[in-house]
């Protein structure tokens, strides 16, 4: 085993997180959410997607978001680009880094943006080139790594090929992401073991959700990599609109706990990230989705 002394995590909780509630959150609580969250140690930040308002309606904010930020030096601020002319509107807001993304499953892909993964993969190529001309670092999002709502397992020659695609057009780093979580440990590895034919460790992330309970067991499966970047969401926002039943993405507040357990040096002050997440937590009007979160403002109260 190569287990990492630190680790750095992705907050994917502004845009990802948010991205599927279906009250309209004001823009003024997702600047104020990325700001605790960078008072609170991270140092990457997925904050809005260029995505049409038609088909996601939260995140038609995003020149309001990106605008309202005051940006920390040290912290690379993300956005999601699905097509060039989200990509030409996200650059006006100068983002650090943007996120493309496909899936290892066909069927997944088909129904999510209506085309074959090749043809994604296609449609992103003058993305990438745009993006990295701009000096604007290439992210890769790969869903769909381990399970499929319509296909079921997906094998690791699926994400090897995925990847293979995404290192071809130019993505600098790629996300492992288990979109509906029903990954087990052995599996996870197996995914991530087929990108790293294509990537190395370094440009490598962990992506859980935890709809079966196991986004923290496939985390420590990832670490035994040598993995140490992650992406999680405070509070356990988001989930995934194709995949119906999954639930949110690991609470970065129950992986924070995890690492520091583990003697893992992440930058990040718990305490000020449970603030976070209760302070979203609360303008959703629901509890939050971290049991370490919800154990330790219980411990506060008493």
């Amino acid at each position: 085993m190569n287990i990492p002394s630190r680790v750095r995590l992705i907050d994917v909780g502004p845009r990802d997180g948010l991205q599927n509630e279906k009250q309209p959150v004001p823009a003024a609580t997702k600047i104020e959410l990325v700001h605790r969250l960078q008072a609170a140690g991270l140092q990457e930040i997925e904050v809005t997607s260029y995505v049409s308002p038609k088909w996601v309606p939260q995140m038609a904010d995003n020149h309001d978001v990106m605008a309202g930020l005051s940006r920390q030096s040290g912290v690379r601020y993300s956005v999601l680009t699905p097509n060039l002319k989200g990509f030409e509107a996200a650059v006006l807001d100068q983002p650090d880094e943007i996120v493309v993304f496909g899936a290892a499953s066909e069927a997944f892909s088909q129904k999510n943006i209506n085309c074959s993964i090749a043809e994604s993969i296609e449609r992103f190529a003058p993305v990438v080139e745009a993006a990295l001309a701009a000096g604007i670092a290439v992210r890769g999002a790969m869903s769909c790594t381990v399970g499929c709502p319509y296909e079921g397992d997906i094998a690791p020659e699926r994400v090897a090929y995925l990847a293979g695609l995404m290192k071809g057009i130019g993505v600098q780093r790629v996300d492992v992401a288990d979109t509906i979580g029903v990954g087990t440990p052995r599996k996870v590895q197996a995914a991530i073991e087929a990108t790293l034919q294509h990537y190395g460790i370094d440009d490598v992330s962990g992506h859980f959700h935890d709809t079966y309970g196991q986004a923290l067991s496939n985390t420590l499966a990832a670490l035994e990599l040598g993995v140490w970047n992650f992406q999680s969401s405070v509070a356990g926002l988001g989930g995934c609109p194709y995949a119906k039943g999954a639930t949110g993405n690991v609470a970065t507040e129950d992986v924070v706990y995890l690492l520091h357990g583990m003697g893992i040096a992440t930058g990040i002050d718990l305490d000020a990230l449970v603030d976070a997440g209760a302070y979203i937590s609360e303008q959703l009007g629901r509890p939050s989705g971290s049991r370490v979160a919800r154990a330790l403002l219980a411990k506060r109260a008493t």
